[in-house]
């Protein structure tokens, strides 16, 4: 009789305890009052301008538009979005330190991501084992795809380095066929993981599409004189000049090649031809001017979310990786709002597996991939267009040869 009784006290107690143990986490879930964001971004370093240009002014737009809108919808209420941020200096090693810390510190309960392909590749397994989704917004890399698989809260928004290589290599073949251009191209690359990927699916791209390179040179991570190299490109006679640059570099080469008057039917430079700054340091000479991205100018979206960047951060958003990364963000939301509650395995499963209404239009991964990703875009008459894939809404006819500079 003891026996029994003493089960059925056991059964009680623990009864009691589970009771409680759920009441605490009902509360938990019932108290919390607002969503916290973290992201370790670059605002000092070589990536600092890609960052400051592509990445911040997204994030900072989004979360005032969020909360303008009175917050991410958590079951019957809004959460207002609180941010913690950190400057990881460019530095892969601070980036991860920074992922810690946001994530054992200040508990939040979403991280966003650094800017660049290095940096995202160096937080990705840190995102991984924490279990926070993880927007590889700003990486290109033909390892999207494995690591899709091998992170399963990891997604990846630009397009691979082959398929931007082979996009830019099917375009000057479509303009090699039409006798507009030679089979001569010029190439240079940074020495980092984003330049070294493109470079080598660049050499199997012209390779493919009859080309030859009649120069092929990588130089270092933050390289202050490129002049050499565009002596040398000069001295190849190229009919395309293709430099896989970060911003930086892209605004060197722009430079230099107009002092040295080297003025290719094709010059093509990037990441940065994107960027507003590019056409507001070399106004008419950016006409022609081809780079990494583009973007469907002709979208009332994107000319209202345009509109928007401008008043809220005081410049435009760069035409490639701006719009995505806001897009992204979009995704992110309502992803959280679907499942309702901050549960982030589950939202990292609701980003790969749902369609999603945002300023790119709908968006639906597949395998961890956004499919569809301007490749070659650009400046005409003060606008960058996208010119390939030309399957994509609003792709614009390449102007050919580029305008002398002036």
């Amino acid at each position: 009789m003891f026996s029994v009784n003493r089960r059925t006290l056991l059964r009680l107690t623990s009864l009691t305890a589970m009771t409680a143990a759920l009441a605490t986490f009902t509360s938990f879930a019932d108290a919390q009052e607002k969503i916290r964001v973290g992201y370790a971004i670059s605002k000092t370093g070589p990536y600092a301008g890609g960052a400051s240009i592509t990445t911040l002014p997204n994030y900072e737009l989004w979360v005032k538009d969020v909360n303008a809108a009175g917050g991410i919808k958590l079951g019957d209420k809004r959460l207002p979005v609180e941010v913690v941020e950190y400057d990881d200096r460019s530095s892969s090693e601070e980036a991860v330190k920074a992922i810690e810390r946001l994530a054992n510190q200040d508990k939040v309960d979403f991280i966003l991501p650094p800017w660049g392909t290095g940096l995202n590749l160096a937080v990705g397994p840190t995102l991984n084992r924490l279990g926070y989704p993880h927007l590889a917004v700003t990486s290109v890399t033909d390892k999207a795809p494995e690591l899709a698989k091998r992170w399963s809260n990891a997604t990846f928004w630009l397009g691979t380095s082959a398929q931007i290589s082979e996009a830019l290599a099917d375009l000057l073949g479509k303009l090699k066929n039409e006798g507009k251009i030679g089979t001569n191209v010029a190439m240079v690359s940074v020495a980092d993981q984003f330049g070294i990927e493109l470079a080598a699916a660049g050499r199997e791209a012209f390779k493919k599409h009859g080309f030859t390179l009649a120069y092929d040179k990588t130089y270092p991570l933050g390289s202050q004189d490129l002049q050499p190299l565009l002596n040398d490109a000069i001295a190849a006679k190229p009919d395309a000049f293709i430099a896989f640059s970060y911003p930086p570099d892209t605004i060197a080469l722009t430079e230099q090649a107009q002092l040295l008057k080297f003025n290719p039917k094709i010059f093509y430079v990037g990441v940065g031809t994107a960027f507003p700054l590019y056409k507001g340091k070399f106004a008419a000479n950016s006409d022609g001017v081809m780079g990494i991205g583009g973007w469907n100018a002709d979208s009332p979206l994107l000319k209202d979310y345009l509109a928007r960047h401008k008043t809220a951060t005081g410049k435009e958003p760069d035409r490639w990786a701006s719009p995505i990364t806001y897009a992204s963000l979009q995704v992110l939301q309502q992803a959280i709002e679907k499942v309702g509650k901050v549960d982030r395995a589950a939202v990292a499963a609701e980003i790969r597996s749902g369609t999603f209404d945002t300023i790119i239009g709908k968006v639906k991964l597949k395998d961890g991939l956004l499919q569809e990703v301007w490749s070659v875009g650009q400046w005409q008459n003060g606008e960058f267009y996208g010119l390939a894939p030309t399957t994509l809404p609003g792709a614009r006819a390449p102007v050919v040869p580029k305008s002398q500079w002036q």
